[in-house]
């Protein structure tokens, strides 16, 4: 149940997020989104180790994004705040996306090749999408920007997750949300 409720809580993030970029509500959005990233530290069991992670994976997308936005790949029609920086709920859509690792996407934990190519096909498929709807715009040579962000994100996975298992293995040993830690702990007590 837990990963499906941390998918959940994700994809309706990603949805409000972009969808209120695309219709120019992206404070709306974005602070739709945020609230669904409060109910998972509320469900949270190891909230220290998510929030760490959420920090992490907030400073790798603003590089990364900071990084696209100069170099010309796409802009945004609306959100931004400072003209060469990403709008913030691109930023919160990397922290709803640091909420997954240790929910929803755990099956990447230690495969950081397959994270490689997560990365690689699934950025541009979002984006993509992302684009479809309005949020941003790829300028050309489309198929190179595409291509440099595959690339970028073929690298940002892996060490997100590993940042994520190196976390992990710092902290709680059964990460999960509150109630299927206690559902655990009653099932495993000794009777």
């Amino acid at each position: 149940m837990t990963p499906f409720v941390n998918f959940l809580l994700y994809q309706t993030g990603w949805f409000c997020c972009v969808l209120g970029a695309a219709w120019h509500f992206p404070w709306l959005g974005m602070t739709i989104a945020l609230g669904l990233v409060g109910v998972h530290f509320w469900l949270a069991a190891d909230r220290a180790t998510q929030l760490k992670l959420v920090f992490v994976a907030a400073g790798v997308g603003l590089v990364i994004d900071s990084t696209q936005l100069w170099m010309g790949v796409f802009t945004f029609p609306s959100g931004i705040v400072v003209d060469w920086l990403p709008p913030p709920w691109m930023t919160v859509l990397w922290v709803q996306f640091a909420t997954t690792f240790h929910y929803s996407m755990r099956w990447l934990s230690r495969r950081y090749s397959l994270c490689a190519c997560f990365g690689f096909a699934g950025a541009p498929l979002a984006f993509f999408a992302g684009e479809n709807l309005g949020a941003v715009e790829f300028l050309t040579p489309r198929f190179t920007h595409y291509a440099c962000l595959a690339l970028l994100w073929s690298v940002a996975v892996p060490l997100l997750v590993y940042v994520s298992d190196y976390l992990m293995a710092r902290g709680q040993s059964d990460p999960g949300y509150r109630w299927s830690v206690r559902l655990k702990q009653t099932h495993n007590r000794p009777q």
